[in-house]
């Protein structure tokens, strides 16, 4: 309730702001008028204006329609068609293109304005002037900023798409994330499963064995046998826990670790398989617990794989460094040169950079460090370990922060390392490789690793929908002026022709003397009468049996001049006189 009456008052000091924009236009232009009519010219626009610009919100075609009225008032005024109504027509057609989503609607209501326009021109017996201010300015008013709303609309559209598109990805690299921590945990049950499973099975095979032994009374054989059961029952809890954790049958979320493997054949398998690693170790090997010694041979493995992966044939370096109360694990790939096999295979797979992701959950859990990047040297994967596991505090789950692939230069993050961020869909700190499906192509909007055929994701099939839609409004705001003035220009140029051509200066008006023949006087006149006088001009009296032409006074193309007549008998100048313009 208190966010929607905060945008009822935004929005009521907005149409505030703007009527008395419009209003100070319309008194600017009743004050320039002088001798304009306060009721007519003031007190109704105000009135109208008052109406229609709260009414832009509900009914925006409506109140393009009232304030047209008042520029059809403006069509009436016979001293001159202009008047500041265009301004807040042009206000008001601009906020129809910015509110009214379809297209159909507004340009009926467009074309309504116009209709109404040159109807009003052919009642009124409109003087070419005010035709030609009613043919070009107004359908201007009205279409340009229409068009001009439409783009501001579709660019807020696509904007704010983009941000939708952003948040949405966002939530998806977050549960991406959270979903490998999972995976990662289930995993270590399942280490947890293999290594106490295994120790409480001997402990209750030494207790089957002691029940045998003839030294020992039946009640320490019920003793016994209880015990068993009971390390029986917990080996069974223990493997129907790691069952529910695990995922569902069929899904490939990472082999198991095997038991018995260790670090050392895991690199000498590396080195059959013709990896090119090597390792070396420092420093007396310590009793590592269980999960420490499980975190390290996954350091290693996860290093190995995504070196193979992203960084083939290249050089791998593997340290691991005993120190006195931890041990440090190094692997070192070198970065391939430019157009190397690495960028010829190294594109998004599914489920990269999960593997790091788990890694970090792994090495975290058992109070451990993990640090990932590209440094001197060519990619760096260093985990620092406790020799005892060492749960740390953990305050949330944060989102982990941009991980490089392996093999890729400084500065490059990998193909779906998950942020904590939104960007900007046009920010340029955009990952240039993400994850296939993540982002759509910015041109297409379709997902660059989609193949044919496979359904598009709804976020990119609706980006891909706002750019066709803002570009071709787009398109429309650069090709209806262009379409306008092929229609309007040619006959607005010729009017001004007509107009200009057939002016008589007042000094030249003066050096005519009557009675004398046209061929003298043809040096002082203009190259055309003037075509479109008044009736008001045409109905003065005339001597009987003379032809009477016209010229204008003045080259003023939007307001009226008073017109020179010249009346001619058998070629010679009969009369000469001024026929004032129509004012009121």
């Amino acid at each position: 309730m208190l966010n929607t009456r905060t945008t009822s008052a935004r929005s009521a000091r907005r149409d505030a702001a703007l009527w008395t924009a419009l209003a100070a236009a319309t008194g600017y232009g009743f004050r320039d008028a002088g001798s304009a009519s306060l009721t007519l010219d003031l007190v109704l626009p105000l009135a109208v204006l008052a109406v229609a610009v709260p009414w832009s919100r509900r009914r925006p075609g409506a109140a393009v329609v009232l304030v047209n009225g008042l520029c059809v008032l403006g069509l009436a005024d016979a001293s001159t068609p202009g008047n500041a109504h265009v301004l807040s027509l042009a206000a008001l057609s601009c906020l129809l293109g910015a509110r009214v989503a379809g297209a159909r609607r507004p340009l009926l209501v467009l074309a309504g304005c116009a209709a109404v326009d040159l109807a009003a021109c052919a009642v009124l017996r409109a003087q070419p002037v005010w035709w030609f201010y009613a043919l070009t300015v107004l359908p201007a008013a009205l279409l340009l900023p229409w068009l001009a709303g439409r783009h501001w609309r579709g660019r807020r559209q696509l904007v704010r798409e983009g941000w939708r598109l952003a948040r949405g990805l966002e939530e998806r690299q977050h549960l991406v994330a959270e979903r490998a921590r999972l995976t990662e945990r289930a995993e270590i049950a399942a280490d947890m499963h293999d290594s106490l499973g295994h120790a409480l099975s001997l402990v209750a095979l030494r207790a089957g064995a002691l029940e045998l032994s003839p030294d020992l009374t039946d009640r320490d054989r019920a003793d016994l046998a209880d015990l068993r059961g009971t390390i029986a029952d917990a080996v069974e809890q223990v493997r129907e826990t790691v069952a529910v954790l695990r995922d569902p049958p069929g899904r490939d979320t990472g082999a198991g670790l095997p038991v018995n493997d260790t670090v050392d054949d895991l690199l000498a398998r590396a080195v059959a398989s013709g990896v090119p690693v090597r390792w070396e170790r420092h420093g007396a090997s310590p009793p590592l617990s269980c999960l420490v010694e499980r975190g390290m041979y996954r350091v290693v493995q996860e290093a190995l794989t995504n070196a193979t992966k992203h960084a083939p044939d290249c050089s791998i370096t593997v340290r691991i460094t005993h120190e006195p109360d931890r041990t440090r694990v190094s692997v070192v790939n070198a970065v391939p040169a430019a157009g190397g096999p690495a960028h010829a295979g190294a594109g998004p797979a599914s489920g990269v950079g999960r593997g790091l992701i788990g890694l970090q959950e792994r090495v975290t859990v058992i109070g451990g460090s993990l640090r990932t990047g590209s440094g001197s040297g060519g990619f760096h994967v260093t985990a620092v370990l406790p020799h005892q596991a060492t749960p740390a505090a953990r305050t949330g789950t944060p989102a982990p922060g941009p991980v490089a692939a392996p093999g890729r230069p400084a500065g490059i993050q990998g193909p779906a390392s998950p942020t904590g961020t939104a960007r900007r869909p046009d920010d340029p700190g955009v990952d240039p490789d993400p994850d296939p499906g993540m982002v759509p192509d910015p041109d297409s909007g379709l997902d660059p690793d989609t193949a044919p055929g496979e359904v598009l994701p709804e976020s990119a099939a609706r980006l891909a929908s706002v750019r066709s839609d803002a570009r071709r409004r787009s398109a429309l705001a650069f090709v209806a002026p262009v379409v306008a003035a092929v229609f309007f220009v040619p006959s607005a140029v010729y009017l001004a022709w007509q107009l200009t051509t057939s002016v008589l200066p007042p000094s030249r008006f003066d050096e005519l003397a009557i009675g004398r023949p046209r061929t003298e006087l043809a040096p002082l006149l203009p190259a055309r009468a003037y075509p479109y006088p008044s009736d008001h001009a045409r109905s003065a009296p005339r001597p009987p049996g003379a032809r009477c032409e016209f010229y204008r006074s003045g080259r003023d193309l939007l307001d009226e001049v008073d017109l020179y007549r010249l009346c001619w008998s058998g070629g010679t100048l009969l009369t000469k006189d001024t026929v004032p313009a129509v004012r009121p």
